[in-house]
């Protein structure tokens, strides 16, 4: 992990067409803004581990049989 430390309206940028920009600090919340293009999916972390639980288990091989079952 590369730690960085920003200043209010400083950024970073990530293979050259992502943007980081820190657009508030206030106490222990930071918000920031991304730029990115639209081909990049952009997800909090917490929405993120949920699409992945959920494309897990819709890819579950019981749930695959049971879809077999009932289409017969």
């Amino acid at each position: 992990m590369l730690a960085l430390s920003r200043k209010k309206d400083e950024a970073i940028v990530i293979n050259n067409n992502i943007e980081v920009t820190i657009l508030e600090v206030k106490g222990d919340h930071v918000k920031i803004g991304i730029t990115a293009p639209k081909s990049v999916p952009v997800y909090r972390k917490e929405v993120f581990l949920q699409i992945q639980e959920s494309n897990k288990d819709a890819t579950n091989l019981e749930n695959v049989e049971a879809l077999k079952n009932l289409l017969g």
